[in-house]
């Protein structure tokens, strides 16, 4: 039996026949009915504006679990029952007079889940005829991202949702931080001495995260070319990781104690003037390229593609923390589409000793890392320093791994999927894995001033060929400060 307790719930999925629906929250919610973490009396209802039987919509959800659910895991039991689950509804989210249909489905003693897998600019509408339907009152909505496109935008759709629905019973997706790994990092920092009275300046070297993309824009031109890699990755992804290494110590494990903590990191970001734009951001678009031995086209000449274009598909640069704890530390951060390996992940250098005592020749080995593999293959790896065997070796050196590989090391379990774990977290009514509205506004608030920058300069991005790691002026913003991207990155 689990060993935890999941009230039942309807869950109402908004743009039900969307890709994300389809590639991730319909297997998500498959996998929790899989492992028995679904009420008997949970239902899903799946919402859009596609007309048709309901027979129909229900077998093309049947088809996409076997698409994107591994034939290993697909259970005919199971299958019958999810599919015994599921209800479909077509309506137009922005005519209040569909919503009578949605209430005839709700049940007044069991919660509603709003799940918004549609654009930013309809959970306006979505959220005041749900009120209008008398359907808000213990409802909890759940809010794709990006919210917004910068502070200001971001601010008006936040004030949308929050006339008719509490901070409270708001749950702002970052599926980043429903991984295992990242997870971990809450674990791995405050039940572990060891790390954490060495998480600071006075023992860190630098940071880096990284999460780079073999993929390039998979048929989204009109989606990200309005975006970008910076307001796509570093906004949400990128920041949330530099928050959950860099916080303090929360008080507790809650969700507003947590979230306190991240908005403190977020509010001691020092800002990046324009002056120091050149010096400390980079900004890069991929050109036609060989990935994986496959040649690949450039961003200019995807599908639909602007040849005019100056979105930004790789960006890397150094942030500073200016507090007590991270003075004098940077973090570098890089993030690009195209690039030579599909890898998420977090390195923690640590500073070397203050006198060597081994042979000269060694010094440069001396160095320990932390590496937080978020994928693929999860896991913590401890870079540390031991002597090499052997008669003949004296004392000399070799870097190796004290590791964790959470695939060869919980062999029993099979790692679930991020978005499984924050429909579960939904369900039970926790929000610790979720961005609050100050989060979302602190992070706007900085990287704006990255944007603005960019369009005071007309910095244009640099070229980089696709299967590579970057424009070289990545390699030269880490170099310049006397260290090297961690690996083979």
């Amino acid at each position: 039996m689990p060993a935890i307790t999941v009230e039942a719930t309807l869950f109402a999925l908004f743009g039900a026949s969307g890709d994300l629906a389809m590639r991730k929250l319909f297997p998500a919610l498959y996998q929790l009915d899989r492992a028995g973490l679904l009420h008997a009396e949970t239902r899903v209802l799946a919402l859009s504006r596609d007309a048709g039987e309901p027979a129909g919509h229900l077998d093309r959800i049947g088809e996409a679990l076997r698409r994107y659910v591994p034939e290993s895991q697909l259970d005919p039991v199971v299958l019958e029952r999810f599919r015994e689950r599921l209800d479909y509804l077509t309506m137009d989210f922005r005519r209040g007079e569909d919503y009578a249909a949605l209430a005839e489905k709700v049940s007044p003693d069991i919660p509603l889940i709003a799940y918004f897998a549609t654009p930013a600019s309809v959970y306006g509408p979505i959220c005041e005829h749900l009120a209008a339907a008398g359907l808000a009152e213990q409802t909890r909505v759940v809010l794709e991202k990006p919210i917004g496109h910068d502070l200001a935008s971001s601010r008006v759709v936040n004030e949308a949702v929050a006339q008719y629905f509490p901070e409270s019973r708001i749950y702002r997706i970052d599926h980043y931080l429903g991984k295992e790994t990242v997870q971990n990092l809450i674990a791995l920092r405050f039940a572990n001495s060891l790390f954490e009275t060495q998480w600071n300046q006075h023992h860190i070297s630098h940071v880096e995260i990284t999460v780079a993309e073999t993929v390039g824009i998979e048929g989204r031109w009109g989606y990200f070319d309005q975006a970008g890699q910076l307001r796509d990755m570093i906004q949400n992804h990128l920041l949330q990781l530099l928050c959950l290494i860099a916080m303090d110590p929360p008080s507790d494990l809650t969700a507003d104690s947590i979230r306190d903590e991240k908005v403190k990191v977020l509010k001691a970001l020092a800002p990046i003037t324009p002056e120091k734009l050149g010096q400390y951001v980079v900004r890069g678009q991929y050109v036609a390229g060989t990935v994986g031995g496959k040649a690949v086209p450039g961003y200019l000449d995807e599908e639909n593609s602007n040849a005019e274009s100056s979105t930004e598909t790789f960006v890397a640069l150094r942030a500073d923390i200016c507090n007590w704890r991270w003075s004098g530390v940077p973090f570098y951060l890089r993030t690009g589409k195209r690039m030579g390996q599909k890898v998420s992940q977090i390195v923690i250098h640590f500073k070397e000793p203050p006198f060597y005592i081994f042979a000269p020749e060694q010094r440069s080995l001396i160095s320990n890392r932390l590496i937080i593999r978020l994928q693929p293959d999860e896991g913590i790896s401890l870079q540390v320093m031991t002597k090499e065997q052997g008669l003949d070796k004296g004392m000399h050196l070799r870097s190796g791994p004290l590791q964790l590989n959470f695939s060869e090391t919980y062999k029993s379990s099979r790692i679930p999927d991020a978005y499984e774990r924050l429909l579960l977290e939904v369900m039970q009514g926790n929000q610790n894995l979720f961005v609050r509205k100050d989060e979302i506004e602190y992070a706007w608030r900085w990287c704006d001033q990255l944007i603005d920058g960019w369009s005071r300069l007309g910095d244009a991005p640099k070229a980089y060929p696709a299967g590579s790691w970057g424009p070289v002026a990545s390699i030269a913003l880490i170099t310049r400060d006397g260290r090297s991207w961690y690996g083979d990155l």
